[in-house]
């Protein structure tokens, strides 16, 4: 099922790209003096002798990553495309990211697109990300039946979270409770993490949108589009 959902993902998008200006497209040219295209509808933040750093969609994770090449003997050359482009190949990133709405415990609400959850050391959750810890689309929960699993998002309608007791609407009518299982022994405190409507293409940040889980009263999904 994974597979065949990768392939409908990839092949969207591979459609859906040519309706909108190209992004940044980063290419090499090997050692035969053939052109090679690298990487395409990409966002490149830093561009020197040293190194290309770029952001682009992983179609696997279903997310905005950052992404590294270090240059060498053969180098990279990159084709920036213009304000406009970038803009369009963020709004393409989002139809095809997990969406959801957000409701804070004070009531306000925001749509965040490409979502995901990632970990930041404890107990204050700030500063760097846990690098021990993989960001996740997907729930790590402690079931109170008994029993633990890792729900993926597209199979979740919501979770609602009341004092850090989750009850979990599947897509199918189920409902599970539990609270989160954290991946990890150290301290950590994991965030709902990813881009809003007001995101700005040119952020060296991959996401603007990032809420530590105890801050939310409910998670839900637009899972009508994926």
């Amino acid at each position: 099922m994974f597979r065949f959902k990768y392939c409908v993902l990839a092949l969207a998008l591979l459609l859906c790209t040519p309706i909108f200006t190209p992004a940044d497209t980063i290419t090499q040219t090997n050692a035969e003096g053939q052109r090679m295209v690298v990487q395409t509808n990409a966002i490149v933040i830093e561009n020197d002798s040293y190194a290309v750093v770029y952001k682009h969609f992983d179609l696997q994770q279903r997310r905005v990553v950052k992404a590294k090449l270090n240059q060498g003997s053969l180098p990279y050359n990159v084709v920036e495309s213009n304000a406009s482009g970038r803009q369009q190949i963020v709004k393409l990133w989002e139809k095809f990211g997990y969406t959801a709405t957000v409701t804070t415990r004070a009531g306000k609400k925001t749509q965040v697109y490409d979502c995901y959850f990632d970990f930041f050391p404890g107990p204050g959750g700030i500063g760097a990300f846990l690098e021990s810890v993989p960001p996740r689309a997907n729930l790590p929960i402690q079931f109170d039946s008994g029993g633990v699993d890792q729900i993926e998002f597209d199979q979740i309608t919501s979770i609602a979270n009341q004092n850090g007791h989750l009850t979990v609407t599947l897509t199918n009518g189920k409902v599970e409770t539990g609270k989160f299982l954290m991946p990890t022994q150290q301290p950590a405190v994991v965030h709902f993490m990813g881009i809003t409507g007001q995101y700005q293409p040119a952020s060296s940040q991959i996401y603007d949108f990032s809420m530590p889980l105890p801050g939310i009263s409910e998670i839900r999904f637009d899972n009508d589009q994926q």
